[in-house]
């Protein structure tokens, strides 16, 4: 029976609560011979999205529909508030957010699954001994850097995934920005004006070692899928190739013709999920059962 257990963890370090969910095919308990435990997949999103955004929950169910349980989380500072709409809607909360905070909250769930009643997971339903990250955009670059300080992660793939987390903007902007203390980005889909205070960039470089993507990336030990679309309108192809020259024995993966967000949008209106982003679940189960 296809499941979906919902429960929420607080951070210990910024007090803030975050919703996470996992799908998966329940065991029946009259079954007098047990399924075997299955493999973990944890699922991250990327900068502006969050864990029930377009097609993910259909993700979840095609990876639970494929044996996996499929766990997705809103990052703790991404705008969306545990009882609220499910809709970024926390702005202060979104300005506040940092690498740090969402590093220490993707740690904090896979703790959670280690420990017992931490969440309503059946132990018996947990093979985490094969434990499998997925991050898209800039939850991609989260992934690589968990994976970079985390053992018990047994491989991973990126979709769309940026390539490095150090700010960007030219010279004048970052001034600009470090004298308001906020600079505003637009939410296209919404209209609103999100805040980014500059303690991100201060966070960053305080971090740095903990941080720097090109620095970690080739010390992976993990196997690695790196998927992006050669149309990518919003992180360039590029920089799935700067991440495959930094790793050079990771899978990559070009899917010609997806954009970001592989033929998804929100909100998704269709029962099936968009064919590239099958497509990429598909190759990504692939590489995991590969991978055990």
């Amino acid at each position: 029976m296809l499941t979906t257990a919902e429960f929420v963890l607080t951070g210990p370090t910024h007090g803030r609560p975050f919703a996470a969910d996992a799908t998966y095919l329940a065991t029946d308990p009259a079954n007098q011979n047990p399924a075997p435990a299955k493999p973990v997949v944890v699922f991250v999103h990327g900068f502006k999205g969050f864990k029930d955004w377009g097609h993910f929950p259909l993700l979840a169910r095609f990876f639970a529909e494929a044996g996996f349980v499929f766990v997705k989380l809103n990052l703790s500072h991404n705008g969306v508030v545990v009882g609220g709409t499910g809709d970024l809607e926390d702005l202060e909360a979104f300005g506040q957010n940092n690498f740090s905070h969402e590093l220490n909250d993707l740690g904090q769930l896979l703790d959670a699954l280690h420990q017992p009643g931490a969440t309503p997971l059946p132990a018996a339903e947990l093979d985490l001994s094969r434990l499998y990250l997925i991050g898209h955009s800039r939850g991609g670059g989260l992934v690589l850097l968990k994976a970079a300080e985390d053992p018990r992660i047994t491989a991973l793939a990126t979709w769309a995934a940026v390539a490095d987390l150090a700010p960007r903007w030219p010279a004048a902007v970052l001034a600009q920005w470090q004298h308001e203390g906020v600079l505003y980005v637009p939410n296209s889909r919404t209209g609103q004006q999100l805040p980014m205070y500059y303690q991100i960039a201060e966070d960053y470089h305080a971090n740095r070692a903990r941080l720097d993507l090109p620095l970690l990336v080739p010390q992976l030990r993990q196997p690695l899928l790196i998927v992006h679309g050669d149309p990518d309108e919003t992180v360039p192809l590029s920089a799935a190739e700067q991440l495959h020259a930094q790793k050079p024995d990771a899978e990559l993966f070009v899917v010609p013709g997806a954009g970001h967000m592989f033929g998804g949008s929100h909100p998704w209106p269709a029962a099936a999920l968009p064919p590239l982003a099958q497509l990429v679940a598909e190759r990504t189960i692939q590489f995991f059962r590969q991978h055990p």
